[in-house]
C-alpha cells in the first residue's frame, strides 16, 4: 500500500470506527510500527489532521465535532502547474494584507498554504523563493475596514461609509448593502447597493475613511443582476455597455495583445497585414483610455469617433509637455 493510500485508509478507519487501536492500524495498513509513527506524525504536522491519543481507551480518535464539520478532509497531495500557481498566488495575496486584527486569522492560513505547497515541491520556502508575484499600483487597505467589510458581507448587514471621492476631492456619507468584495489589478473594491444613490456602485476599499457595521439587514441583489452590472462593461467601471471600442494593433504589438484577455465578451481577429483588431464593449471610457494610451503608437482607435478623439486629445497634451 502506497503512502498516499495509507493516509486515506487511516482516516476511513477513524471515521467508521470512532476509536482505532494501534494494533488495528498496523494490521490494516500492513506497515511496521516505525512507518506508522512516521505517517501519523506527517498527518498531524503537515496535513493538520487532529488525530488524538486517548489513554483511557488506548486508541486513536478525532474529535467528533471536528469530523462533523468536515475539517479533516485531505486535499490533493499532488498539484498541477496551474494549481500550484493558484496556491502561490493566494499565499502572496494573503501575505500582502496589512497586519493588525487579521493577524491571528492570516497566520494559520499562510502556514497551511506553505505546507500544501511543500507536499509537491519539497520545502515550501524554496518554492516561494523561486516564484514571484509582483504587485504594481496596489493601494494600502486598512485591516480594520477590510475585516469589518468581510464580516458585514457574510452576515448580510448594511455598512455606513465615510467615503473619499478622489475626482471631486471630497467626502460623502453612504449607507451601503455589501454584495461582493472584488480584487482587481492589485486593489480591493466593494460592490454594493448604495442607498443614497439607489443603485449599484463600486467603492475602493482604500478610499474608505470611516465605517460602521449597522444592524439593518443588507439588501440582496440577484447574482444575474450583479453580473450584468459589473462584468458587461470594460474594466472596473460598472453599468451596461453603451459602445464597442475597435482597436487596431501593429503586427509587432499583436504578438502580445492577441494573447491577452481584455474582456469576457471581446472579439479579436488578424488582418492580411498581421494587424490585430480587438473589439471590447464599454460604458465608461476612463480605464479603457489609460489602457489604450500605454500602447502609444502601436495601437490606433478605429472607433467610435468619440473615443478616437479622446485618445487624440490626450496624445497632443502629452506631446505638449515635452515641447
Amino acid at each position: 500500500m502506497e503512502r498516499t493510500e495509507r493516509f486515506y485508509q487511516m482516516l476511513r478507519l477513524i471515521r467508521s470506527a470512532g476509536w482505532v487501536t494501534r494494533s488495528r492500524f498496523l494490521e490494516q495498513l500492513e506497515v511496521s510500527p516505525a512507518t506508522f509513527k512516521r505517517d501519523l506524525e506527517y498527518l498531524r504536522s503537515r496535513m493538520n489532521v487532529p488525530i488524538e491519543w486517548d489513554r483511557d481507551r488506548a486508541a486513536y480518535r478525532i474529535d467528533p465535532e471536528v469530523l462533523a464539520r468536515g475539517l479533516t478532509e485531505l486535499p490533493g497531495l499532488w498539484f498541477s502547474a496551474e494549481e500550484a500557481h493558484a496556491l502561490l498566488t493566494m499565499y502572496q495575496l494573503v501575505s500582502r494584507l496589512e497586519p493588525g486584527i487579521l493577524e491571528d486569522q492570516i497566520s494559520p492560513l499562510k502556514e497551511r498554504i506553505e505546507k500544501l505547497i511543500g507536499q509537491q515541491a519539497g520545502k515550501s520556502a524554496e518554492v516561494i523563493r523561486r516564484v514571484r508575484v509582483i504587485p504594481m499600483g496596489g493601494r494600502a487597505v486598512p485591516a480594520r475596514y477590510f475585516a469589518a467589510l468581510a464580516r458585514a458581507l457574510m452576515e448580510r448587514r448594511q455598512v455606513q461609509l465615510r467615503y473619499y471621492n478622489r475626482e471631486r476631492d471630497d467626502e460623502t456619507q453612504r449607507e451601503v448593502s455589501p454584495q461582493r468584495l472584488t480584487h482587481y489589478r492589485d486593489n480591493w473594491y466593494l460592490d454594493g447597493w448604495c442607498h443614497l444613490r439607489q443603485g449599484l456602485r463600486s467603492f475602493s476599499v482604500d478610499a474608505i475613511r470611516g465605517m460602521q457595521v449597522l444592524e439593518a439587514r443588507a439588501r440582496d441583489v440577484p447574482d444575474a443582476q450583479l453580473d450584468r452590472h459589473y462584468t458587461s462593461s470594460y474594466g472596473i467601471f460598472s453599468g451596461e455597455p453603451t459602445a464597442v471600442a475597435r482597436l487596431r494593433f501593429t503586427p509587432e504589438r499583436a504578438r502580445w495583445v492577441a494573447r491577452e484577455s481584455w474582456h469576457p465578451q471581446q472579439k479579436g481577429s488578424v488582418d492580411a497585414q498581421g494587424r490585430y483588431l480587438l473589439e471590447v464593449p464599454y460604458g465608461d471610457d476612463r480605464e479603457l483610455l489609460m489602457d489604450v494610451l500605454r500602447h502609444g503608437a502601436e495601437v490606433e482607435v478605429i472607433g467610435p469617433a468619440s473615443l478616437r478623439q479622446r485618445v487624440a486629445d490626450a496624445t497632443r497634451r502629452a506631446a505638449a509637455v515635452y515641447g
